[in-house]
C-alpha cells in the first residue's frame, strides 16, 4: 500500500460513521464456488432496476465471474465508511464531481490506462475527468459512462404555436422572455425554495461566462471569483425578472408542476427533471436549448458533466475480471438500455438514440462543445447552493462574491497548499 490508510481518514467526517449500521445491505451477494467475485457499488438508487437487469444478464452469460451490483441509498456516505473499514468493492460507480477528486487524491483508485475500452469514450468526457484532478496525475482513473445536460427546457408545442425562435445569445434570450411575457405567459419557472435548484441556472451561465478551469486558476492564485463570477451573478439576478413573483416560495416539484401545466414556457433545469415533469403531464412535448449566457453565440456551450463513471479500486485483486465487467456494461445495447431508462447522454462514441428532450442540444453533444458543471469543483462544506439562494434574496453582488472568495480559501486550504507544493516542485524540476 502507498499512503492510503492515513489519507482515507481525511476523506471522512465523523458523521460518516453513522452509516455503519447501513452496511449490512451493501455486502457482496451469494458466493459462487469456483467463480471470481466482483462487487460493484453504484451511487444512483434511481437506476436500481436497470442495474438489477444488467447484473442478471451478466451472471447468466458468464461462467467464471459472479457480479454483485449494490445500489444503496446514501451510497457515497456508505462507501466512505466502508473505505475506513477496509471493506472495499472492486468497482465503484460515482459521479464526476469533487468526491471523485477526493478519492483520486487519496490513492484509492487504480490506474486503468491499459483498459482498451477507453478508446471508445468521447475525449470531451475524458478531459472533464482529467480536469477534476487537484494536481495533474499520470494515468487514467475512471471510465465515463453516461452524462447529463443542463440548460433551458422549453415547451416545444407552445413555441411552435407562437412562432418563437430559439435564442442564440443573451440579448436574444431576454428579448424572447419579453415576447413571451407580452403574450401573457410567464417565461420561466423556478423552484428556488429548494436550494440545490439555484445551481442549475448558475452552472449553465457559468460555463458560458467564466473560464472552465476557474477553480483551478483560483487555487493557483491566478484570479479571484469576484472577477470571474461577476457577470454570472448579474445575469442570475436578471433571470429573476422573468420568473414567478416569489421564486423562493416554490420548490423543485412545484416548478416542475408549473412548467408541466403550461404556466411557464421555459424552465432553467437539467434533463434529469423531465421524468418529474412528465409524471404530471405525460404528453408534454419537451425540448431543450443551451443557455445562451454570452452575447457571442459561439461562446455558448452545453453544460454537461459525467453523471456516472466506473472506477476500479486500487485494492481490487481482480482487475482483469473487473475489466470484463466494464466491457459488458459498455456494450452498445447495455448503454442504450441505461439511456432509455434514465434519459442520459452517452459518454461512449456511437450511434445511440437520445431522448427527444435532447434534440435541441444534440449538435453540441456530437461536436463535443460542452463544459463541466462548475459546482463539481465546489466542496460540499461551502454550501454554494445556499450561498446563491441568499444572494438572490439579498441581491448584494459585492457581498456575495467577497464571501465566495473568503469561503473558498477557508474550505480549500489543504488543496491550495497541495497545488502550491506541486507548482513549486514543478518549477524546481525544470
Amino acid at each position: 500500500m502507498k499512503r492510503r490508510s492515513v489519507r482515507r481518514l481525511s476523506l471522512l467526517t465523523a458523521g460518516t460513521m453513522l452509516a455503519a449500521l447501513a452496511l449490512t445491505g451493501c455486502q457482496s451477494g451469494e458466493k459462487n464456488s469456483g467463480k471470481v467475485e466482483i462487487e460493484l457499488v453504484q451511487y444512483k438508487p434511481e437506476a436500481v432496476e436497470v442495474f438489477k437487469e444488467l447484473e442478471e444478464e451478466f451472471n447468466a452469460s458468464h461462467d467464471d465471474i459472479h457480479l454483485t451490483i449494490d445500489s444503496p441509498n446514501e451510497a457515497m456516505t456508505i462507501l466512505k465508511t466502508r473505505f475506513v473499514r477496509e471493506d472495499i468493492p472492486d468497482i465503484i460507480g460515482i459521479g464526476g464531481d469533487i468526491n471523485y477528486s477526493y478519492f483520486l487524491d487519496s490513492d484509492m483508485l487504480a490506474d486503468i490506462s491499459d483498459y482498451e475500452g477507453l478508446s471508445d469514450i468521447k475525449p470531451a468526457y475524458q478531459d472533464i475527468l482529467k480536469a477534476l484532478e487537484f494536481v495533474p496525475e499520470e494515468g487514467v482513473y475512471g471510465v465515463p459512462y453516461v452524462a447529463n445536460a443542463a440548460g433551458v427546457l422549453y415547451n416545444r408545442e407552445m413555441f411552435e404555436e407562437h412562432g418563437w425562435e430559439i435564442p442564440e445569445n443573451w440579448e436574444e434570450f431576454t428579448a424572447l422572455c419579453e415576447e413571451i411575457e407580452a403574450a401573457g405567459i410567464r417565461p420561466l419557472s423556478f423552484g428556488f425554495k429548494d436550494t440545490w435548484t439555484c445551481l442549475a441556472p448558475w452552472n449553465a451561465l457559468a460555463v458560458d461566462l467564466a473560464p472552465a478551469d476557474v477553480c483551478s486558476q483560483v487555487n493557483k492564485g491566478e484570479t479571484k471569483f469576484k472577477d470571474e463570477y461577476r457577470e454570472v451573478s448579474e445575469k442570475m439576478l436578471e433571470l429573476l425578472d422573468y420568473g414567478p413573483e416569489d421564486p423562493f416560495a416554490y420548490g423543485y416539484n412545484d416548478a416542475c408542476t408549473a412548467f408541466a401545466n403550461g404556466e411557464s414556457a421555459m424552465y432553467t433545469i437539467g434533463s434529469y427533471a423531465v421524468p418529474q415533469i412528465k409524471s404530471v403531464n405525460p404528453d408534454m412535448y419537451i425540448d431543450s436549448f443551451v443557455m445562451p449566457g454570452s452575447s457571442e453565440a459561439d461562446e455558448n456551450v452545453l453544460n454537461s458533466g459525467v453523471d456516472l463513471q466506473f472506477c476500479v479500486m486500487e485494492d481490487s485483486e481482480n482487475k482483469e475480471a473487473a475489466y470484463e465487467v466494464l466491457d459488458f456494461l459498455l456494450k452498445d445495447e447495455n448503454v442504450q438500455k441505461y439511456l432509455d431508462e434514465q434519459n442520459a447522454v452517452p459518454c461512449k462514441e456511437g450511434d445511440f438514440d437520445l431522448a427527444p428532450m435532447l434534440d435541441g442540444v444534440k449538435s453540441f453533444i456530437e461536436e463535443g462543445r460542452m463544459t463541466d458543471y462548475q459546482d463539481h469543483y465546489y466542496p460540499s462544506e461551502m454550501a454554494v447552493d445556499a450561498q446563491i439562494q441568499t444572494f438572490l434574496l439579498k441581491q448584494d453582488t459585492d457581498a456575495f462574491l467577497k464571501k465566495f472568495d473568503t469561503d473558498w480559501l477557508r474550505y480549500n486550504r489543504d488543496i491550495i497548499r497541495k497545488v502550491e507544493d506541486y507548482e513549486a516542485n514543478k518549477g524546481s524540476s525544470k
